[in-house]
C-alpha cells in the first residue's frame, strides 16, 4: 500500500509542478463547458425574410406583422417581384421567401382556399425544416383567426370554435435547450480529459526512458498501474463536481436525482475510460500517436452518442454500434437523473453494461502491459 502512495504522491507533484498542465485540467473545462452549451443548441434564430406581397392588402399585411412579431425571424425585407427575391435567396441574403398572391384577402372572405408560395434555402436539411415548422405554425394561427373572425351560421346553427390544446411539458418546462446539451457536453468533457490524460501519461514515460527503469524494481505491476490511473480518477471526479457547479449556478439545470448517484456511477465510468487509455498507451510509443489514436475514438463515440443527433433516428446498423459506445450509456444516464430524476432502478441497466464493459477493458488493459521484474 505504501508503494501505492508513494507513486500517487509522485503523480500529483508531477502535474501540479507542470502549470500548462494545470491549465489544461481545470481552466480548459470551465471554458468550453460555458462556449459550447451556448453554441451547440439546435435552436434556429434570426431567419431573414424577404416577401412578395402581391395582394398588398389588410390580410396580407396581418400575416406579415404576425411573421414580424416572432422572436425567430428578423424584420422581413419587402421585393416587387419573386424573381427578386429568387436573387437574394441565390445570393445567401435572405434563408425564406414568401410570396402572397393577388387574390390572397378575396380567397380568405369568401371562404375558399388560398395558398402561399415559400421559397427555403434547404442546402441544411435539417434548419429549412425547423423554419418550415415555424412558417406553418404562423400562418395555422393566421388560419384560425381568419376562421373565428368569419364564423358562420350553417342550418341556423353557429358553427362551433376550434379546439384549443393546451400542452404540458415535462423535465424542461421552459423548453430551453441548454437544459438538454449541458449534462451531455460534460460527459464529453470528462471523456475527453481523462482519455487523452491516461493514454499519454505512461507513453510519456517510454518517451522519457523511465519506463525501463521503472520495469526492473520491485514494484508490482498493479501498484504501477494503480498509481498511475488514480490521480486522474480523482481529477475527473472534480471535474464533475465544478461541471454540476456551472451547470446549476449559470444555465440553472434542474437536479432532481440523487447526486450521490452520479457520483458512484461516474467513478466506475471513469475506471472504465481510465482503463482504456492505458490499454491504448500500452500499444504505441509516442505521445502524438497516443493522442491520434484517442481522438479516433472520441469523435466516433461523440457522433454516435447520441448528444446530437437521436439514436432512434440513425440506421439499424449504427444504432446497433452505439451498443458498445460508452458515452451512450453516460449521457443516457446523466440525463436520466438529472433531468428526470430516476433513481438506481431506473438506471440500473445502463449501470450494469457500464460495470461489464470495465471489467473487460481494465483487465485487457492490465494484460497488454508488459513488465519484467
Amino acid at each position: 500500500m505504501k508503494i501505492i502512495l508513494f507513486i500517487i504522491q509522485k503523480e500529483f507533484k508531477q502535474i501540479f509542478r507542470d502549470k500548462s498542465m494545470l491549465r489544461l485540467l481545470f481552466i480548459l473545462p470551465i471554458l468550453q463547458l460555458l462556449i459550447l452549451s451556448n453554441a451547440a443548441t439546435f435552436d434556429v434564430k434570426n431567419i431573414r425574410v424577404t416577401i412578395v406581397d402581391y395582394s398588398n392588402s389588410s390580410s396580407s399585411r396581418t400575416l406579415i406583422e404576425k411573421i414580424n412579431a416572432n422572436a425567430y425571424f428578423t424584420d422581413a425585407v419587402f421585393v416587387s417581384t419573386t424573381q427578386a427575391g429568387i436573387e437574394r435567396l441565390n445570393s445567401g441574403k435572405t434563408d425564406v421567401v414568401i410570396e402572397i398572391p393577388i387574390p390572397f384577402e378575396k380567397q380568405l372572405q369568401n371562404e375558399t382556399t388560398t395558398q402561399i408560395q415559400v421559397l427555403i434555402n434547404a442546402i441544411d436539411g435539417a434548419t429549412a425544416g425547423v423554419q418550415n415548422v415555424y412558417l406553418s405554425q404562423i400562418v395555422q394561427q393566421f388560419n384560425q383567426q381568419i376562421q373565428l373572425e368569419n364564423k358562420h351560421i350553417v342550418n341556423n346553427q353557429i358553427m362551433p370554435n376550434r379546439i384549443e390544446t393546451i400542452p404540458s411539458f415535462w423535465y424542461n418546462s421552459t423548453l430551453n435547450y441548454k437544459t438538454f446539451m449541458v449534462p451531455g457536453i460534460l460527459v464529453l468533457l470528462i471523456t475527453m480529459l481523462t482519455l487523452f490524460l491516461s493514454s499519454m501519461n505512461i507513453v510519456r514515460e517510454k518517451e522519457l526512458g523511465t519506463l525501463e527503469q521503472i520495469n526492473v524494481t520491485p514494484i508490482k505491476k498493479y501498484q504501477f498501474i494503480i498509481g498511475k490511473l488514480f490521480p486522474f480518477w480523482i481529477i475527473g471526479l472534480i471535474i464533475l463536481t465544478i461541471g454540476l457547479l456551472i451547470s446549476k449556478i449559470v444555465f440553472n439545470v434542474p437536479m432532481l436525482g440523487n447526486i450521490v448517484l452520479v457520483y458512484f456511477f461516474t467513478s466506475i465510468y471513469l475506471l472504465l475510460i481510465l482503463g482504456f487509455g492505458l490499454f491504448l498507451s500500452n500499444h504505441t510509443e509516442t505521445q502524438q500517436q497516443a493522442m491520434f489514436i484517442a481522438w479516433f475514438f472520441i469523435v466516433i463515440f461523440i457522433l454516435m452518442s447520441g448528444l446530437f443527433t437521436p439514436i432512434e433516428s440513425m440506421p439499424k446498423w449504427a444504432q446497433n454500434v452505439t451498443l458498445f459506445n460508452p458515452i451512450r450509456y453516460f449521457v443516457e444516464f446523466i440525463r436520466m437523473v438529472l433531468l428526470k430524476g430516476a433513481g438506481l432502478q431506473e438506471v440500473l441497466p445502463n449501470l450494469g453494461i457500464i460495470t461489464l464493459f470495465a471489467i473487460v477493458v481494465n483487465g485487457l488493459a492490465v494484460w497488454s502491459y508488459k513488465k519484467t521484474n
